[in-house]
């Protein structure tokens, strides 16, 4: 545990709107271990919105990767490393990530034995804000071990088609080709975008389809990620909303969803839901 922490509590303050947070304001940014950083924002409330209650129509999780992690060692000297955190679906919780970044940003100035230590700690104070187990992965700061790649899948984005609706999201755009045989098909855009709902900064992604069903019009599919476009809503939120509207408007036998946000503040989130269980691989996009 970094020096000090044996005094310090994981704190999960008041649950508020993110409005009603510090997030939006001007911040002083600690470089002192405080877990009391993070804060947590239910995934209840928007579930709700798309008709998603308790029990989950779909499997996934949300795979983050942090590239601004350093800390000391015992000798005083700066670690570098990247962190990779994969937070279940089925967690209560979404980590706000300026919340997420400050915290992280705490143990520039902390002395911390060896990174076992420093992952033990993630993995504690991350699960319990989150509300449930969380996978922490740190490694080492080199391309070889994190190398690019592009998404599989056909690429949506070179239809000549005309659009002018650019949100909210019109569900209506999604349709399939009545009575025709059922395929797999994997589509790919890089034309994602939306806004996050506390700085109302723009939100960059590429977004992966894979289902088995009958064939979805792509022009319509490309329509209706595009109309995310000036549309409020965390990450992980957009890509549940993109879930439950394709399965509700398409009805595939099977589906995936997965999208890789560029990061900002040193982070990255990669929300993946499916209806199957799955365990996507995380491989970096050129944009990322």
């Amino acid at each position: 545990m970094p020096s000090g922490a044996a005094d310090k509590a994981v704190k999960l303050g008041n649950m508020s709107t993110p409005e009603q947070s510090p997030l939006g304001q001007s911040t002083v940014y600690a470089d002192r271990y405080d877990p009391s950083l993070l804060f947590a924002i239910p995934r209840a409330g928007k579930r709700a919105e798309i008709g998603v209650g308790d029990t989950l129509p779909f499997h996934g999780l949300d795979i983050w990767n942090a590239y601004e992690l350093s800390w000391l060692d015992a000798r005083g000297k700066p670690v570098v490393a990247m962190a990779e955190f994969r937070v279940p679906a089925t967690s209560p919780n979404i980590i706000e990530s300026k919340s997420f970044k400050l915290y992280l940003n705490g143990f520039a100035q902390e002395r911390v034995a060896d990174a076992t230590v420093l992952a033990a700690t993630l993995t504690r104070d991350l699960s319990h804000v989150a509300g449930a187990a969380i996978d922490v992965l740190l490694s080492e700061a080199s391309a070889a071990k994190h190398p690019i790649t592009d998404l599989d899948g056909h690429l949506l984005d070179d239809q000549a088609i005309e659009i002018d609706h650019y949100g909210p999201p019109e569900a209506g755009f999604l349709q399939t080709a009545a009575g025709a045989k059922v395929i797999e098909e994997t589509m790919v855009s890089h034309l994602l975008r939306s806004n996050c709902p506390v700085t109302g900064q723009p939100d960059w992604g590429s977004v992966q389809i894979a289902y088995r069903g009958a064939p979805i019009d792509h022009a319509g599919l490309l329509r209706y990620l595009v109309s995310f476009r000036n549309h409020n809503e965390f990450h992980e939120q957009c890509v549940e909303r993109i879930y439950v509207d394709v399965m509700a408007r398409c009805a595939p036998e099977q589906l995936s969803v997965y999208a890789r946000y560029t990061r900002r503040g040193g982070l990255d989130i990669n929300p993946f839901r499916s209806s199957k269980a799955l365990n996507p691989a995380n491989s970096r996009g050129a944009r990322q």
